[in-house]
């Protein structure tokens, strides 16, 4: 697969790029630049993304990173069990926990919530940061909603974490899957002050908090462009203008042609037909032609 010019590799992360020294220098650099084109590509347009993981993992397999980033990009296009084959490889190279939560969201949504919820009481979990053990409560409540459990998915994110003021990079997404909880329990009022309190803390707008609550408070969205300003017409036709314009076009052209009789007498040697008008009609016909997340996340 092409990649641009200004992909030179260097952009990929240390701790990959120093992964990556086992290989021989051009191939390390061949793999580097599929990898970045993986992370460049994933969250705007995860079929490229997949074939620019699936070129790294053909040059360089036995690599944890290589077999993470195909993982993650797998997961972006809905490959729950290539996914979950992935992130195992890697985890067995490494030893790493850090993908047990995304690794319990395949899963899920393999439609398998209860594996989800014995991974989340797993011994893994408490080997995890604050970040994943988060992540791991947003997976875990997701596959109580999946089993229709919604109080206990309600409880399931009830924490020190969802109470705290602090604004942490999961903040957000905590609070909106609280909120959205509470709605699909029916507490609309609750729903409502969460997804506020997770507009305040969306400083990068990596929920739609603001569309749902928007959406509560009755606000409706109007495109602005109207049909005329989006399709460009020619100009205004006045329909009865011009039929009476063909009206009167067909009159004149229908009214045979006066020829004097002695004129008439005189051609005859000439020719032996005298030309008439001919009659013609035109109809105007005016045709009308009519003319960017249910995937399972915690």
């Amino acid at each position: 697969m092409p990649i641009p010019d200004d992909v030179t590799g260097d952009e990929i992360d240390k701790d990959v790029r120093q992964e990556l020294q086992s290989l021989p220098k051009g191939l390390a650099e061949d793999v580097s630049r599929n990898l970045v084109m993986v992370a460049r590509l994933i969250d705007e347009d995860p079929e490229g993304a997949y074939g620019y993981s699936r070129v790294a993992l053909r040059l360089a397999s036995r690599v944890a990173a290589v077999r993470e980033a195909a993982g993650f990009a797998a997961y972006a296009n809905q490959k729950f069990s290539e996914a979950l084959a992935e992130f195992r490889a890697a985890r067995r190279m490494t030893g790493n926990v850090d993908l047990w939560p995304v690794m319990a969201d395949c899963e899920r949504g393999l439609g398998r919530p209860e594996k989800a919820l014995d991974m989340a009481g797993a011994p893994e979990v408490q080997k995890l940061d604050k970040a994943g053990q988060v992540e791991m409560r947003l997976v875990a409540a997701g596959a109580r909603r999946d089993m229709d459990q919604l109080d206990a998915a309600i409880v399931t994110l009830q924490s020190p974490e969802l109470a705290s003021n602090s604004v942490q990079p999961w903040t957000a997404r905590l609070r909106y899957a609280y909120a959205d909880a509470l709605l699909a329990a029916g507490r609309e009022d609750e729903a409502r002050e969460w997804f506020a309190k997770a507009v305040e803390s969306d400083k990068d707008g990596s929920t739609d908090a603001s569309d749902r609550l928007a959406e509560l408070d009755g606000v409706e969205f109007v495109d602005a462009m109207t049909e005329d300003e989006a399709e460009p017409r020619t100009a205004p036709v006045d329909l009865d203008t011009d039929l009476e314009d063909d009206e009167d076009d067909d009159e004149v052209e229908a009214e045979p042609t006066r020829v004097p009789a002695d004129e008439v007498d005189e051609e005859a040697d000439d020719e032996s037909e005298v030309p008439q008008a001919e009659v013609s009609a035109a109809d105007d016909e005016d045709d009308e032609q009519d003319g960017p997340e249910d995937a399972p996340r915690g």
